[in-house]
Formats: structure tokens, sequence, C-alpha cells
């Protein structure tokens, strides 16, 4: 596919963070003209440069999505924004549900009036599986975020700016996953499980770059685009990780679900599938169906969720796996 950082300027919202990390590496081998971190948190701009030392292209801006005036100042000749910025603790989030609000929905609205103003020319939003059917405030905050994202197009005009949304499920090995979590008590003797029916989608950081770099190329603006990736149980992954440890069921906390989904039922009758993403198409009169060349509507009552998923990792599969990331 056509490379679409090729001598661009690229500028990334919450930079700093796992996802930022690795995008920001695969960016430097793409070509990208200028690549900037625009994130909050000083000390982890300092590491970052620290360990990107030397690269030329690299610009680190201090900013918060909430501060509009800042961002119009780091837009300025923008070609590309991924926008990661986010607050995404569970617990978090509900203890300080207004704060989550302001970040995740007022930042959103921040950054696509920036953008436009700014004649950025696409703007890619991650987003998140908590976002379909949401049962916490996380979810419901970035379920808020997409639609912005995707109704930004209306109100475009004559400026050149697209949005689009990715999402997909929890990132293994990004800071607060499962992953790190189980590694650090795997000596414990005991991993502690929420409910031993519970699933999840598994992506991983490199697969979570290389499909937001594949929507940017697919993207007219308005879709939310999905990977097909497949589920795990989580009591597979502890037994991957800690085979000798005993598994101790805590109960489900307040604002998790047993299992995740990433296109409801409603959705799938204006969603498009293709061979390894599906697209849920934006519901307005701008947007025309023969954009989506190749793609075939799916059935009725059809879900994507990770219970019951086609595509599931063994015991096997995820060791195997977390193998290769550790060797990475």
């Amino acid at each position: 596919m056509h490379n679409p950082l090729q001598g661009k300027s690229v500028l990334i919202t919450g930079g700093t963070g796992s996802f930022g990390k690795k995008f920001v590496k695969k960016a430097l081998e793409l070509g990208a003209k200028k690549i900037i971190i625009f994130s909050r948190d000083e000390l982890k701009q300092y590491e970052m440069q620290k360990q990107f030392a030397g690269q030329k292209t690299l610009r680190f801006f201090i900013g918060d999505v909430r501060d509009k005036e800042r961002l119009y100042r780091a837009f300025k000749d923008v070609d590309i924004v991924i926008h990661a910025a986010a607050m995404k603790h569970v617990d978090a989030c509900e203890y300080n549900p207004f704060e989550a609000v302001k970040t995740n929905i007022h930042g959103a609205q921040n950054v696509i009036e920036a953008a436009i103003d700014c004649e950025v020319e696409k703007v890619i939003a991650l987003s998140t599986d908590k976002a379909c059917s949401p049962v916490n405030l996380y979810g419901a905050t970035k379920l808020a975020s997409d639609k912005l994202f995707v109704a930004a197009n209306s109100y475009v005009g004559d400026k050149p700016t697209s949005f689009s949304v990715v999402r997909y499920g929890n990132v293994v090995g990004s800071r607060g996953s499962v992953v790190p979590y189980f590694n650090s008590i795997k000596n414990s003797g005991v991993i502690p499980v929420t409910d031993e029916r519970m699933t999840r989608f598994w992506i991983t950081l490199e697969q979570g770059v290389q499909f937001v770099l594949d929507s940017l190329n697919r993207m007219f603006g308005g879709e939310v685009f999905i990977p097909k990736i497949p589920s795990m149980k989580v009591v597979d992954l502890a037994e991957a990780i800690a085979p000798n440890c005993k598994i101790n069921i805590v109960g489900i906390r307040p604002g998790e679900k047993l299992h995740e989904s990433m296109i409801t039922i409603d959705d799938a009758r204006h969603t498009v599938e293709f061979n390894d993403y599906y697209v849920i198409e934006p519901e307005f009169n701008w947007w025309g169906t023969e954009k989506l060349i190749g793609g075939k509507k799916l059935p009725d009552n059809f879900e994507y969720n990770s219970a019951i998923n086609e595509y599931w990792l063994t015991v096997d599969d995820l060791r195997g796996l977390l193998n290769k990331m550790a060797e990475e």
C-alpha cells in the first residue's frame, strides 16, 4: 500500500504512551518529514527524548488537549494528526468523572476544531472496544468522542480535513494492560482473575500501529475501522504467563464486562466487511456507498463480540506470541 507518512508532518496527541512510542518508531522508518509528540507529562517526554536521541525530525510539545489555544499552535503546518490522548483507566474515570469528560470529550472537540481551522489533511482518532455498548464512564466518553469525530466531517466545509476512527480491543503489553500486571505477580503463586468465563480481543502494539497506517490509506472520512483480531480467555492468558500459579477468581469489578464487543447488532446494519477488517459507515447523507468497493454487507443479527469470535488463541498460541513479544 501507499506510504501515508512519507514527507508528511505528523502529530500524535498522547504521544508518550505505549502506542505513541511504537508509532513514532514506525513513522521514522517511513520517512515522515516531522513528527510532533504532543503530551502533558514533561518527565515522559524527557525519557522519550533520550530513547530517540539524535532524531532531528522529532519535536516535543508540552500541552493538553483541553487547551485549545495550545493545539492551534501545535497543529500549524501539520498534515496528519493521530489522536491518542485520553484518560483510559476505568477506575480513575469512575472516581473523577468530569475530568474524563474534559479530556475525552471536550479534548476531542478541541482537536477537531483546531484540525479544521489549521487545515490538517487527515485525523485518525483511536477508540476502544469499551466504546461499544458502554457500561462504564470511560467507554461512554469514548463513544461520545467517536461520534464527534465522525460528525466533524459534516461541517469541514471547503477545508481539506477528513476525520476517521480506529477501534480495537485491549492492546497487549501496553501500560495498564493485564499482561504486565500478570508478569509482575507471577512469582507470588497466585493470579487473580475476575471471572473464569471472561474473554477479550487480542492485538499487539505493532498490529495496532500498522492498522492505523492502513486506515490512513483507506479513509475517505467518517468511517470507524475495526480489525479482525482473535479472542482469548483470560484464564488461558494467566495459564500461559504463570502455568504454576493458582488462579483465584475474585469477581467482576464495577464497570467491567464479561465479554467485549466492537460491533453491535444495530451497528452491523451499516457495516461493511473486508478480508481482514470491518468498516462502520457513517449514517449521514453525504456518505456514498460507492466508496467502499469490494466490501460486503453483514448478515442480520451479526455481532462482533469476543465471546463468539471465529478466531481463538489457545494457551500454546498465547505462550508463543508472548515469547515473540519478549524477543522484540
